[in-house]
């Protein structure tokens, strides 16, 4: 499991990152199609590019051979496999090998291994015993300095200093002498050379290197040991070049200590890798020097590249160079989430993972701009591009959109339906674009020189990237390897192009996707989660194949007009609730109702139509409530009467209890508590006294005077609400004081109903009207703020808008009506604050585009809300003048001048 420490700035191969949300995972942010981890020297895997630590993390660490353990293995005649290799040489106790040696075995291992083992390696096992004795001790001791501001004392409380010094020299060195294996004799020179490293007596360490190490002609595990050690003790002395070398030495012929000797030369040199080059003269040194050159330094890795494969084209470290480069163009090309800013008109990309559970309120913090949305002359291109790719089939017709009217010509020319894979994440432009020619190039002339098959699908999968799909395919088939990761990065890659390249996603190739590729569509049942704490992902699962090709899908299904079905691939039913426009829940319901669904949509799509509780009476109450924001009341009951059955809008409570953890479960609504359809209250009938939404009705509504409409009931169903104004429209259509007030409870409703009102949550789904993404007023006329798909539904609030019209001819009815001049001006107030709601939609469409750089921006805002100002007091002011000028005199007047201080304001 990844440990994540998470820097504030890291650079990338084109551009600075800074995310959004400082809990975000840059690792996660795009889909993991190419796998770094094929290369097969897996000595380099902490190699691989990442940016969430230090190291790439994405590997179980027993892939990356263990040096000394595989010497011991080899010492012991190869008769212990790895894990009793590992028991043997770290695990099992200094006791447990002197009882062994003395002949009574306790350890089930040792007793296996008979007691004939100890006297075939007594050096060996002797050496085990000293080395198991002396280990605890082998930390270098701690000294503070005025630099220090930080030190757990408590860590280890033993060092080398704790030993006595000379008579541990004086055994080691008599064990020396004493031992005829030169591997053992070697070992014991490889303590000496630590110990004295460890205690600080750097220059006894590197007399022990040269007395004890270098006159065995061996150059195996111990000896680069022992190299590692003195190093150090070098570093101590601030021999900091020879230090560096001897640390690149380690680098370059170990294979476990490649992550702490990297660490070690850059602790050591500033200018570690170049003067490393300076002394590099072999073709191997040579190599590897331009390798830790361009890994340290990865703006163009390129040029480094063309000299790695003019010394070896077979190079692996020429091949982490190009998976690294590889995984940079990916994270340009795929990220896992393109957010459309309705608000702002701009292309976003997601950045990080986003608790779709979370609330909405806060939905930009969660994205960083990319690009500004691109003229239609842009568009056209595109259009061209894919007109040439696809082809122009027909769309299905979908819902009462008329959408089977469209061509994909009509669909990929709309700004507002555009395929996802014809845009790159974060900066794409022409550097990257470059760069992808250039690693293309390269992998094209490097695979033809190469043996090794990686080379053809590194060239086949930038192919991918470009959209050459057909000479990515011909690439892949052509392949012969039995490498099994390699033949499993093959297989995933021709799926990748299969679907990819798809243009029409009809029934015929959801039937292709079931029989060739159901691993990647059809979930498998989760396993019961038995995870600890430490290997437990605040991110969840990493993007993978799968979910790419679910996206891929979705944008097809949403470039075909087939919005239910883009939708469902990524959402669940019950996720409607939260931006229920009407014309995607249409879709939705098409696919819902559908008789001959496929194998597909039946097993991927329809398993997310889930519980929520009776789906025809969910349906049936997201139109009811569209209908009432209408005042279709008539429409509104024919809805509510197939409602009925409505459970509740689904929503889920979080306990945590230090037992059993974090527990999900489903809310249950007490009889009393409004649950979407049930438990209304009168006063949505009445008005403001004050403007809180967060005090309870009974303090910031008042009740009118319903004297004269017995059949308002102080607690009403959403049925009986739609009947109670089909009541109140027919006697609205009368022409005295009772029609009046009867027009004046119908534009309350309307108003208490709207994004401004205090019952705002009864006609969007919603449970409370807390404060939250579907409050928001937006600048966009597109009854769809989507462009690509529905996956990143739940941090984009978007509903119609209200029509405050409805609310203000129902007033301009009962203000005709009335002869009551104190009706009359709460009238005209409800009508002032409707009139509002007019004005805020105008601005939130009329957004001056800011530019901070502008040295004269403060001037321009100035001037545009200025501009703003005048045009609401021209044209967004009638009713509150007509109240200052004809009723200001008033009691109601007088007592909204007192409550609410921006009429009081306004009545100057």
């Amino acid at each position: 499991m990844k440990k994540y420490i998470l820097s504030l700035a890291v650079a990338s191969l084109f551009y600075t990152k800074s995310d959004a949300c400082a809990w975000s995972d840059p690792d996660y942010e795009y889909f993991n199609l190419f796998t770094q981890s094929i290369i097969k020297d897996k000595s380099y895997l902490p190699f691989l590019h990442n940016y969430s630590s230090r190291f790439y993390t994405g590997y179980k660490t027993s892939l990356i051979p263990d040096d000394n353990l595989e010497t011991w293995k080899k010492y012991f005649g190869n008769q212990l496999n790895h894990a009793e290799a590992y028991d043997l040489v770290y695990k099992i106790s200094m006791n447990d090998l002197n009882s062994l040696k003395n002949g009574n075995p306790s350890n089930p291992l040792l007793q296996k291994l008979g007691s004939g083992f100890y006297q075939k390696y007594r050096e060996g096992i002797d050496y085990l015993i000293e080395a198991k004795y002396l280990e605890p001790y082998m930390s270098i001791n701690y000294i503070e300095s005025e630099n220090s501001f930080y030190y757990d004392r408590n860590v280890n409380t033993k060092n080398a200093t704790a030993l006595d010094y000379d008579k541990t020299i004086a055994a080691l060195t008599s064990l020396y002498n004493a031992a005829r294996n030169q591997e053992i004799k070697q070992r014991y020179g490889y303590q000496l050379v630590r110990l004295n490293h460890y205690t600080r007596n750097y220059d006894a360490s590197l007399q022990a290197f040269k007395t004890y190490i270098e006159p065995i002609k061996l150059k195996g595990a111990v000896y680069f040991m022992a190299l590692d050690q003195m190093a150090g003790a070098q570093r101590g002395l601030e021999m900091n070049s020879d230090a560096n070398w001897n640390f690149f030495q380690v680098f370059m012929n170990t294979k476990d200590r490649k992550e702490s000797s990297f660490v070690s030369m850059k602790l050591s040199d500033t200018a570690s890798f170049s003067n490393i080059m300076k002394r590099a003269n072999t073709n191997e040194e040579k190599n590897m020097a331009y390798f830790l050159l361009g890994y340290e330094d990865f703006n163009n890795p390129i040029p480094v590249m063309e000299k790695m494969y003019d010394i070896n084209p077979d190079s692996e470290i020429l091949k982490v160079m190009a998976v690294r480069s590889i995984n940079e163009l990916e994270r340009s090309y795929l990220p896992t989430y393109y957010y459309t800013d309705a608000a702002s008109g701009r292309v976003s990309v997601q950045r990080g993972k986003t608790d779709t559970k979370a609330s909405n309120d806060n939905v930009a913090d969660n994205t960083t701009t990319v690009v500004k949305e691109e003229k239609l002359s842009f568009w056209q291109k595109i259009v061209r591009f894919f007109k040439n790719l696809f082809g122009g089939s027909k769309s299905e017709k979908t819902g009462d959109e008329a959408k089977a009217d469209q061509s994909d010509d009509e669909l990929f020319s709309n700004p507002d339906r555009i395929p996802f894979y014809t845009r790159t994440g974060y900066y794409y432009d022409q550097k990257t674009q470059d760069f992808l020619d250039a690693l293309e190039k390269f992998t094209d002339k490097t695979r033809e020189k190469s043996k090794d098959e990686y080379w053809q699908i590194a060239n086949a999968y930038l192919k991918f990237l470009k959209k050459d799909y057909k000479a990515s395919s011909e690439i892949l088939n052509d392949i012969k390897t039995t490498n099994p990761e390699y033949q499993e990065e093959i297989k995933r890659m021709k799926v990748l192009n299969d679907i990819v390249s798809q243009p029409k996603i009809d029934a015929a190739y959801e039937d292709h996707l079931m029989k060739d590729y159901p691993e990647y569509f059809v979930e498998k049942p989760v396993k019961k989660d038995t995870a600890t704490t430490d290997d437990f992902d605040y991110y969840g699962e990493a993007p993978s194949t799968a979910d790419f090709l679910k996206d891929v899908l979705a944008n097809r299904y949403f470039l075909q007009g087939e919005d239910g079905k883009s939708f469902l691939m990524n959402n669940k039913l019950s996720d409607l609730q939260y931006n229920p426009n009407s014309s995607l829940v249409k879709s939705v319901e098409d696919f819902y109702r559908k008789s001959n669904k496929t194998q597909f949509e039946q097993q991927v799509i329809a398993k997310n139509m889930d519980s929520v509780g009776n789906i025809d009476a969910f349906f049936n109450t997201i139109y009811g409530d569209r209908s009432m924001r209408l005042a279709d009341f008539e429409k509104a009951k024919s809805y509510y009467e197939k409602a009925q059955k409505f459970a509740g809008i689904p929503r889920v409570n979080y306990d945590w209890s230090e037992k059993s953890g974090q527990t999900i479960t489903a809310k249950q609504y007490t009889p009393t508590e409004y649950n979407g359809f049930d438990n209304i209250s009168n006063l949505v009938f009445g008005h403001n006294v004050w403007e809180s939404f967060q005090s309870s009705d009974a303090e910031s509504m008042k009740a009118e005077n319903y004297t004269d409409f017995p059949f308002i009931k102080s607690s009403m169903n959403k049925l009986e609400l739609a009947d109670v104004l089909i009541q109140l429209k027919k006697i609205g259509n009368g022409a005295d004081e009772k029609a009046a007030k009867a027009n004046q409870l119908i534009g309350n409703l309307l108003y208490n109903t709207s994004i401004l009102g205090y019952y705002r949550e009864l006609f969007v789904m919603d449970v409370d009207n807390s404060n939250g993404g579907k409050y928001n007023f937006w600048n966009t006329d597109r009854k769809n703020p989507y462009k690509y798909y529905y996956k990143n539904f739940l941090d984009t609030s978007y509903i119609e808008p209200d029509n405050f019209d409805l609310a203000i001819n129902y007033y301009q009815k009962a203000l005709k009506l009335s002869n009551n001049k104190e009706e009359k001006a709460r009238v005209l107030f409800q009508m002032a604050s409707a009139e509002q709601g007019k004005y805020y939609q105008y601005e939130a469409k009329n957004q001056m585009d800011y530019d901070y750089s502008d040295p004269k921006w403060s001037e321009k805002s100035d001037a545009h809300q200025k501009e703003l100002d005048n045009l609401r007091n021209q044209k967004y002011r009638t009713y509150f003048a007509q109240l200052k000028t004809q009723y200001s005199d008033t009691e109601t007047s007088k007592a909204l001048m007192g409550s609410c201080s921006y009429f009081s304001y306004f009545m100057r």
